[in-house]
């Protein structure tokens, strides 16, 4: 087989896996309310979520991935090599949180071990001090900006939300209530599944057309129909595969729902994804449902969210990004050891 063929087959594996991993690390995004308030089980939960991730492939276009592709890391610096060791640090921290049971970002780890790559490939080549050239400013901004704006934005839309159900329900005794809300949250659940299909797929979508381009495979960074198809799917069986150890976390321990909470935090976090998603911009699912979960849980009261997991939970999203770069770094190091082409 040709060699570069060989190589861009190993890294689409590699992002296949990490978009594998990706779903099942994020499975507790999809399912953790439906779960937490009874309405159905883990597996008939994660199955639930899981078509809906895959369902999310024939809509909402690409704008997510180009972002992703060419948008953040300066593609003249790029090769099949740095792609490989930014998706192998951020598998590693996907992996390293899942233990911990912290609900991080999949997306930021991704987007982290990319970055960090590049700008190790940029260090090995011109210098330590010109490794930021790796960088592409404009993308990273908005990015920045949204770790902020994504879980505020959920948070708030889920406790106006919740503030309506409450008035509109005002004279429904709580079990009437919860009876219609068990029902409507089957559609919320499938609305946020596929929020999160449609914006965190198109992730490794634009990771592997970067593959692509850069082996030569593609002139134009336009995103194949099986790229499509390939990520959805591999997204939708990592979904499938559950994340049990996040599900606790962000279904029962952050704050106490009830089947009017899942439904509106739920919905309030897919909303929130979806309108980023029509901007082109790659969001973190997890930090916009937990957003979404503590709104719900700080309408009662604000003791009923558990403010010191909330700061844990904050703290490992604050380091994703560097965390992922750092190993996206010292895996190109690693590989290095291998190939001088990387």
């Amino acid at each position: 087989m040709d060699p570069v063929l060989l190589l861009a087959v190993m890294v689409i594996a590699v992002a296949l896996v990490f978009d594998f991993i990706n779903g099942f690390h994020d499975a507790a995004n999809s399912v953790a309310t439906v779960v937490a308030t009874r309405v159905l089980t883990p597996f008939q939960a994660v199955a639930w979520a899981a078509f809906w991730n895959f369902a999310a492939a024939f809509t909402f276009g690409t704008g997510v991935a180009k972002t992703v592709g060419n948008g953040m890391v300066n593609l003249e610096v790029v090769t099949p090599y740095v792609i490989m060791a930014g998706l192998i640090g951020a598998i590693v921290w996907d992996l390293l949180t899942w233990w911990l049971a912290l609900p991080t970002s999949s997306s930021h780890a991704l987007l982290g071990g990319y970055a960090g790559a590049a700008m190790a490939k940029v260090a090995l080549v011109k210098g330590a001090m010109s490794s930021p050239q790796a960088i592409v400013i404009e993308g990273w901004m908005a990015t920045v900006a949204f770790i902020v704006v994504a879980p505020i934005l959920g948070m708030v839309l889920a406790y106006i939300l919740m503030t309506f159900i409450h008035w509109l329900f005002r004279r429904a005794s709580p079990a009437k209530m919860d009876r219609y809300f068990r029902r409507l949250q089957l559609l919320s659940a499938a609305i946020f599944s596929y929020s999160h299909g449609a914006n965190d797929a198109q992730k490794t979508m634009g990771i592997i057309t970067g593959v692509l381009v850069t082996s030569g495979y593609l002139t134009t960074f336009e995103i194949p129909i099986w790229v499509i198809f390939a990520a959805h799917a591999a997204i939708g069986l990592g979904t499938l595969s559950g994340g049990w150890r996040i599900i606790r976390t962000m279904g029962s321990r952050l704050t106490k729902l009830k089947p009017r909470g899942g439904f509106s935090a739920e919905t309030a976090a897919a909303v929130s994804i979806l309108f980023s998603t029509e901007l082109k911009m790659p969001v973190s699912t997890t930090h916009v449902v937990a957003g979404a979960i503590a709104g719900v849980g700080s309408i009662q009261r604000l003791k009923a969210v558990r403010w010191g997991l909330a700061t844990d939970i904050v703290w490992a999203w604050v380091l994703t990004i560097p965390a992922a770069a750092f190993m996206g770094a010292l895996s190109l190091l690693f590989l290095r050891l291998f190939t001088a082409k990387v």
